[in-house]
């Protein structure tokens, strides 16, 4: 009889260490796949920081055009927020942000062209990254 429950006992412990392999090894897995997925984020962080930015000054430029200076406001603001996510071409992302600010003072004042013409180069400094 002892032969038996050593046969048993040894099942028992082979089934158990299957599981714990396979409950380990499905741990790894997602924390391998959720650690590539935070890589692919942070490297599409800049992407997006920049579409974002070219969005906000876009619609600022129409809110300009539509001479809706608070909405127009709200939209540069928001640009120059994304904008300093946005890394590699520094000097393209200064002028940028410099042209951006320009644009929004202008448009504090009340002054559309003068915006609208540091929106657009804006919007060819942030296009040419």
């Amino acid at each position: 009889m002892s032969g038996n429950y050593t046969r048993g006992f040894i099942k028992i412990m082979n089934i158990i260490k299957k599981t714990a392999i396979t409950f380990f090894m499905a741990i790894s897995l997602g924390a391998s796949s959720i650690a590539l997925a935070e890589e692919a984020a942070a490297v599409a962080a800049p992407t997006n920081s920049l579409n974002e930015t070219i969005m906000h000054i876009e619609a600022g430029l129409a809110e300009v055009k539509k001479s809706d200076f608070a909405a127009a406001q709200l939209h540069l603001k928001a640009a120059r927020e994304s904008s300093a996510t946005i890394t590699g071409n520094e000097e393209i992302v200064k002028q940028g942000n410099d042209s951006t600010i320009k644009g929004q003072i202008f448009a504090k004042t009340g002054e559309s062209e003068q915006s609208a013409s540091e929106l657009n180069k804006a919007l060819g400094f942030y296009k040419s990254i």
